[in-house]
C-alpha cells in the first residue's frame, strides 16, 4: 500500500491529520518497513501512561487496543517501571540455560499457584505466544508419545509454521504461506450468533462434527493435545456455550488427550477472572499465558501438570532469550499490581459499566447484530441487516476510522472482519471508559446516518 493510500485510509482530510510529524514517519515507514507488517492507526507513539497514548505530533488517544490486550495494567505502570529499572541496573541477560536467576523461579512459583488444578505444576517461560503454543505441542507429544494435534476453526494461535497450521482463519494468517505442518486437524467451534438453531443445538452440532473428525480424519488415540481458546480472541470474542468446553474436557479424559487452554489473550483478568477457564471449573493439563503477563515486554509461558511438563528431556525446550530476567521482573510486578490494586475486581466493574452501554447502543443502532463477551472482554458484531445478519466489514472499518480520528484506538477482529472489540486496560477510570464509549457511539452514528 502506498503512503497516499495509507493516508486516505484515515479519512477525506487525511493530509491534515494526524499531523506533520506522523506523516513524515509514515513516509519513512513506506520506504524501509516490509509491506507485510500492518498497523491499525497511522500514528507513531512517543509516550504512554495508563490508558492514554501520545503520538509524535502531541495528539493524545484513549488506548482500548492496549497492544492487542497486552496492557492490563496500562502503559508504564510505575511499579512495573521501577522493577524493570532495578533489574536493568543489575544485568540484562545471561540466558537461563547458562546462568539461572531468581526472577524466573519466583515467577514460576507464583504462576503455578495461580493456575487452576490440584495436581503439582511446573512452568516454562518463552518469548511469545506462538512459542508458548509450539512448546506446548512439543511437551504434549513427548508426554503422550502421540503426534497429532487438534485445534478449532476460527481460532488464532500464532504466525509461525506450526501455529499458522493450528490457526483456523485463512486471511490474512494462512493465505500464501503453505504447505502447512502435518498432523494438525481443525474441528468446528460453536458460534451461536451464526447458528440457525438453539444454543444447545449449536453445541450438539459442533460436538457431532468433532466426532466426525475422529471418525474420518484422525484416530483420537493418535491425538496428543487438544488446544482451545476458552473465548476466541482474533476470531471475534466468540464465547462458547459452557457445555462445549466441559464436553471437550470429557473427550480428552476419555481418549487420554491433553487439554491445552490457550489463555494468551483471555488470561490475566481479561474475562473477569485470572484465567477464563475458571468460569467453567475446568482443570487444564497445560495452560498458556502471554500478552499481559509482562506489561508489554516479550514473555510467554506454559504452565501445567508437573508430570507432563517434565516429559521432554533436559535441553530440549527453552531458548536464548526465553524467560529474560527483565521481562520476568516486569511479570512479577504485574502480579503485585493485580493483588495490590485488586485489578480482577476492577475488571469486573469495567464490564458492569461497559456492557449495559453497549447493549443500549444495540437497541439504538440496527447495525449492531450482537453484543457479546465474557467480563470486560467485550465486542459488537456489525451487520448490514439484523435479520439476514450479513457481515458489514466495510462499516466496521469506517467505525474504527472515526474512532481513531476522535481519539480512541480500538481494534476489529472476527472471521468476517466485522467485529469491534474492546481491550480496555484495567487501570481505566470510569471517566475513561465512558469517554471511549462516547467516541464509539459517535462513530456508530456516522455509520447509521450514512446512506449505504
Amino acid at each position: 500500500m502506498s503512503i497516499q493510500d495509507r493516508l486516505l485510509e484515515v479519512g477525506t482530510n487525511a493530509a491534515d491529520w494526524p499531523g506533520l510529524a506522523n506523516r513524515e514517519q509514515l513516509i519513512q515507514r513506506e520506504r524501509y518497513v516490509a509491506r507485510g507488517v500492518s498497523s491499525t492507526v497511522p500514528i507513531f507513539a512517543t509516550r504512554g501512561r495508563g490508558a492514554h497514548l501520545e503520538d509524535v505530533d502531541g495528539n493524545v488517544y484513549l488506548d482500548f487496543a492496549a497492544g492487542i490486550g497486552t496492557l492490563a495494567v496500562g502503559h508504564c505502570h510505575p511499579k512495573v517501571v521501577t522493577a524493570v529499572k532495578a533489574q536493568v541496573d543489575n544485568f540484562l541477560h545471561t540466558c537461563f540455560s547458562v546462568a539461572m536467576y531468581p526472577p524466573y523461579i519466583d515467577l514460576a512459583r507464583r504462576l503455578t499457584n495461580l493456575v487452576p488444578g490440584s495436581a503439582p505444576k511446573k512452568a516454562l517461560f518463552l518469548n511469545s505466544g506462538a512459542e508458548a503454543v509450539e512448546n506446548a505441542v512439543k511437551i504434549a507429544r513427548a508426554a503422550t508419545g502421540r503426534s497429532a494435534v487438534l485445534a478449532f476453526q476460527n481460532s488464532f494461535h500464532g504466525r509461525t509454521l506450526l501455529t499458522m497450521s493450528l490457526t483456523g482463519k485463512v486471511h490474512p494468517y494462512r493465505d500464501g504461506f503453505g504447505p502447512f505442518a502435518p498432523e494438525v486437524f481443525l474441528a468446528p467451534y460453536p458460534y451461536p450468533y451464526r447458528y440457525p438453531g438453539s444454543t444447545e443445538a449449536c453445541v450438539d452440532d459442533a460436538l457431532a462434527r468433532l466426532n466426525h473428525v475422529f471418525r474420518t480424519q484422525v484416530d483420537p488415540r493418535q491425538v496428543a493435545a487438544m488446544i482451545v481458546e476458552p473465548v476466541q480472541g482474533e476470531g471475534g470474542f466468540i464465547v462458547p456455550p459452557p457445555r462445549f468446553l466441559l464436553e471437550l474436557r470429557k473427550l480428552c479424559n476419555e481418549h487420554q488427550i491433553l487439554f491445552v487452554a490457550d489463555e494468551i489473550q483471555t488470561g490475566y483478568g481479561r474475562t473477569g477472572k485470572m484465567f477464563a477457564i475458571e468460569h467453567h471449573g475446568i482443570e487444564p493439563d497445560l495452560l498458556l499465558v502471554g500478552k499481559s503477563i509482562a506489561a508489554g515486554l516479550p514473555l510467554s509461558g506454559v504452565i501445567g501438570r508437573a508430570d507432563v511438563m517434565d516429559a521432554p528431556r533436559p535441553g530440549s525446550v527453552g531458548g536464548t532469550y526465553s524467560g529474560n530476567p527483565v521481562a520476568c521482573a516486569a511479570a512479577l510486578a504485574v502480579l503485585d499490581v493485580f493483588e495490590e490494586e485488586q485489578l480482577l475486581e476492577r475488571a469486573r466493574a469495567i464490564a458492569q459499566l461497559a456492557r449495559p452501554r453497549l447493549e443500549k447502543m444495540q437497541k439504538r443502532f440496527s447495525c449492531i447484530g450482537e453484543v457479546r463477551g465474557l467480563g470486560p472482554m467485550l465486542a459488537i458484531e456489525l451487520v448490514k441487516d439484523p435479520t439476514t445478519r450479513e457481515p458489514a466489514p466495510e462499516w466496521t472499518t469506517q467505525v474504527l476510522r472515526a474512532c481513531h480520528q476522535h481519539g480512541l484506538i480500538i481494534l476489529k477482529s472476527g472471521l468476517y472482519d466485522n467485529v469491534v472489540r474492546l481491550h480496555m486496560p484495567f487501570v481505566c477510570t470510569d471517566e475513561d471508559v465512558n469517554q471511549g464509549l462516547n467516541i464509539l457511539e459517535h462513530a456508530l452514528e456516522t455509520i447509521e446516518h450514512t446512506d449505504h
